[in-house]
Parts: structure tokens; C-alpha cells; sequence
């Protein structure tokens, strides 16, 4: 749920002017996400440099960058850590397996590597501004 609500909240944000924070509030009513479990959501991504944030009155959150420069993979990365199903196929977090006596005699290594591969050639060209009018783009 994490990611899900991160995401909306990403979206939301990417639909308001640059730069013009909006009240953690506004984004939880506006996504119906629990306004506590969104804010420690968004303080990760501020910790992330996907967004900044401004204190007092006119505060709020909004995006550090532009849609077209925000990937989905990297913001499942930094809510989730890796999108691979197995640590052992994992480009950026990988780790053996402790039941493996190799990956190449693996029966199921060589299938995980190949949804990884079709799950990140999606994720990878997918930014926000590809949701940017609320259209899904398939």
C-alpha cells in the first residue's frame, strides 16, 4: 500500500502548479489515504529528494523535479527497495539464495530474471507525466 499511496500522492502533486506547496491534508482527503500513514510516506520521498517541502502558512509538499524525470522503478525502489520477486535476480539489491547451490541449476532463477527484465521495461519508461492528465496510458 505503500507504493500505491505513494504514488497517488506523487500524481496529485504532479497535477498542481511546480513549486506551489499543497497541505498533507488536501492530499489525503483529496486520495482518501490515512493522513499519518501519508505523511511518514512523503517524508521518505522528501528524504529522497522526490519532493520538498515548505513549513508554516502556504506550506506544504511539491515535486523537487519535473513528472518527465520521475521513473515509477525508482519510486518503488525507494518505498519498497527491490521490484525483482527473488533477491538473486535483483539488479540493485541482489543477494543469494540460502536454498540455491547455483543460479544456473536453478529451476525457477532463469523464469524470475525474465519478469524482472519485462517488469522494468515497463517501470523504467514510465514517469509521472505519463499519468500527468489522470489517463492510464494503456
Amino acid at each position: 500500500m505503500k507504493t500505491k499511496y505513494g504514488l497517488k500522492a506523487l500524481l496529485y502533486l504532479s497535477r498542481k502548479a511546480p513549486e506551489v506547496p499543497v497541505l498533507i491534508s488536501e492530499i489525503a482527503e483529496a486520495e482518501h489515504i490515512s493522513k499519518k500513514f501519508l505523511e511518514s510516506i512523503l517524508l521518505i520521498l522528501k528524504k529522497e529528494h522526490i519532493l520538498s517541502s515548505k513549513k508554516g502558512k502556504g506550506g506544504g509538499y511539491f515535486l523537487m523535479r519535473s513528472p518527465h524525470e520521475i521513473k515509477i522503478a525508482t519510486v518503488i525502489r525507494i518505498l519498497e527497495g527491490p521490484i525483482a520477486m527473488l533477491p538473486c535476480v535483483s539488479l540493485n539489491y541482489y543477494k543469494k539464495c540460502d536454498d540455491c547451490v547455483s543460479e544456473e541449476a536453478c529451476s525457477v532463477h532463469g523464469l524470475m530474471a525474465e519478469v524482472r527484465d519485462s517488469t522494468l521495461k515497463i517501470l523504467e519508461n514510465k514517469t509521472l507525466a505519463d499519468f500527468h492528465l489522470g489517463k492510464d496510458p494503456y
